[in-house]
């Protein structure tokens, strides 16, 4: 990487873009990065708004989340969900003891009147975060899974509760808020925009979906990394996803295929270069096991990327 970036915008969702956005943060001055965080899967929980994409950005950026499970924080404990479940709580989502005062904090101060976009700052404020994070958007806009055998399913009561098993037969976001404050500035001023390795139906398509962000996009150069793998998701849903919505194999072809002309340019694993058709491919290795394995593959989709811009 030679140029000197002063403005990068990421989009991202769980774990897979989590990690981009880390290696991201560390090869580029924290101060030229922005990070859009879909919020689609946003629910209340125990009383509680939890946040789950926002909460693994936040804790993978601190460098506080748990590698090997990717959600939640490092060194955790459960004894409160433990105590929840023995009440006889509905205890489908596990909550860790300490991450409790994120949702707890999140909570009294929505419920004060404190945005969602304002109380992340703070967040990320007291956990070190390096760089600028936003959420899509303040109000929701919550992921819904039309499933064949139980209608529609807010998204994490199909990916956890159900684990994913109804049949997946389409997507739909209930509510269209505006853009958070901040989001539509950050792309309008990006001289890249990466969309990293999330599932582009419940992580990336929401962040689409508010007024204003695709035609915004249409304007910068924008590349995405594939989270397919040798026709296999790292984690989650998406390859029987693709299959179920799109009626074709999973491939990076097949993401390349969703993003249409709203991406430049795709990143892949090496040896898949050749399901993507239209746009220059990079073809590398993209699993993110470890930190230098993020920070390497940021470095070369920032160096592909010159070429573009």
């Amino acid at each position: 990487m030679t140029r000197a970036w002063r403005s990068v915008v990421a989009l991202s969702g769980g774990v897979g873009g989590a990690r981009l956005m880390h290696g991201l943060s560390r090869v580029l001055d924290p101060d030229a990065i922005t990070m859009i965080v879909n919020t689609g899967d946003d629910f209340e929980h125990w009383g509680l708004s939890v946040s789950p994409d926002l909460d693994t950005v936040m804790y993978t950026l601190a460098d506080l989340a748990h590698e090997e499970r990717g959600w939640g924080l490092a060194d955790e404990t459960f004894h409160a969900f433990e105590r929840m479940a023995a009440y006889g709580e509905d205890a489908w989502f596990q909550l860790g003891d300490r991450d409790l005062a994120t949702h707890l904090t999140r909570t009294r101060a929505l419920r004060a009147g404190e945005p969602l976009h304002a109380v992340t700052a703070r967040l990320c404020r007291a956990l070190s975060v390096p760089c600028r994070v936003l959420p899509m958007c303040d109000g929701p806009c919550r992921t819904m899974i039309e499933t064949r055998e139980h209608g529609a399913l807010p998204f994490q009561t199909w990916f956890v509760r159900h684990r994913t098993q109804p049949t997946a037969r389409g997507v739909r976001f209930d509510g269209s808020p505006p853009p958070a404050p901040g989001v539509l500035e950050a792309i309008e001023a990006a001289e890249l925009v990466v969309v990293g390795p999330s599932n582009p139906y419940v992580s990336i398509d929401p962040i689409l979906s508010l007024a204003g962000v695709r035609e915004a996009l249409a304007r910068r150069p924008v590349v995405a990394v594939s989270p397919i793998i040798r026709g296999e998701a790292v984690k989650g849903p998406l390859a029987a996803m693709i299959t179920e919505l799109a009626g074709r194999a999973p491939t990076a072809g097949a993401v390349a295929a969703h993003y249409g002309d709203l991406v430049r340019a795709m990143v892949v694993e090496a040896g898949d270069e050749g399901t993507v058709t239209g746009v220059p491919t990079l073809g590398t290795r993209t699993l993110m096991r470890t930190r230098a394995d993020s920070a390497r593959l940021a470095r070369e989709v920032l160096t592909f990327a010159e070429a573009l811009c």
